[in-house]
């Protein structure tokens, strides 16, 4: 039975521990310059809806660390593009393909794909749902503090599909959130019930200040993200003092770190101080995108694994 990857509950907190452990692993691999060329004859199919930059590039080298190759496909370069029904091009893809990831502006459209997909489908990005970065926090995480039972995130700003994606990695991992947004942008009703119905340590907190207080770490993410452009004045009224600078990070425990999943817009949802700063990880973040999708890679398409010293 194929293996999809649409949101973090396609894996259970045993595959998601695994998953971690094999990204480290994979990374360790990588700058040790040792050979992991483990899905040689392997193809990945990737889709972009939306422009892209970390989520082009990580998959494409990692797949090409992996012995495989990608594809980028843009929609406007395929029948898609002139009208091809979702379905029709998941069943063709498939025969082409040993996995498809999309990045896509209606997380319905990668549902639809899956549906009909006969490869595992990766969700590389959608308004519901951002998977593949959570993987990478998470490993980001684990890297800083060795565990993430009880680490305290505070997420500051608009509550997106990073943020919901961010609500069930709580439930997977006991990782506790504080959450601050405007109000009017908490994450949706769904995300926060589904992530509640599976024990996740969430505190919808009143102000910046108060879901810093005692941080281990501290995320936020662009207040107009792709497909919102148009809310583009609105959305800077309403997240004014929701901006993560350097006293919401003296806010934080002594040790935090600062995260931000990029772009970064400096000045409006973070300063250039605190991304440039002593505490920021954000490069790392960025970089442990390539390690987390690699291993997703593997997981997924663990019935091609070639052994090349990997246990």
């Amino acid at each position: 039975m194929k293996k999809d990857f649409l949101t973090l509950l396609d894996c259970d907190a045993i595959e998601i521990e695994a998953l971690l452990d094999g990204a480290a692993r994979l990374k360790s691999y990588r700058a040790a310059g040792k050979s992991h060329a483990i899905l040689p004859g392997c193809s990945l199919g990737m889709i972009f809806e939306k422009a892209s930059t970390r989520t082009r590039v990580s998959f494409e080298a990692g797949m090409h660390d992996l012995g495989g190759h990608a594809l980028f496909l843009n929609p406007a370069d395929m029948q898609l593009g002139r009208g091809e029904l979702v379905r029709d091009t998941a069943r063709v893809l498939s025969r082409f393909v040993s996995a498809v990831m999309i990045r896509a502006y209606r997380h319905s459209t990668i549902e639809e794909f899956a549906k009909y997909a006969s490869v595992p489908v990766i969700n590389g990005l959608s308004d519901k749902a951002h998977p593949c970065q959570v993987l990478a926090d998470l490993l980001t995480l684990k890297e800083q503090f060795s565990s993430l039972e009880g680490l305290r995130l505070a997420w500051i700003g608009d509550g997106n599909n990073v943020c919901n994606s961010l609500l069930l990695a709580s439930a997977l991992t006991g990782l506790e959130l504080q959450v601050a947004t405007p109000p009017g942008y908490r994450p949706p009703a769904w995300a926060i019930e589904e992530a509640e119905e599976r024990g996740a340590r969430v505190t919808f907190c009143e102000t910046p200040e108060e879901a810093a207080a005692g941080a281990h770490a501290l995320y936020t993410d662009v207040w107009v993200s792709m497909g919102n452009e148009e809310e583009r004045e609105m959305r800077l009224r309403d997240f004014k003092g929701y901006t993560l600078t350097a006293d919401l990070v003296r806010r934080a425990e002594p040790d935090a770190i600062v995260m931000h999943c990029l772009p970064a817009h400096r000045g409006e949802e973070i300063t250039d101080e605190v991304i440039e700063g002593p505490q920021s990880v954000v490069w790392d973040q960025a970089e442990n995108r390539l390690h987390a999708q690699k291993a997703l890679l593997v997981h997924l398409l663990s019935d091609r694994v070639h052994s090349c010293g990997m246990e």
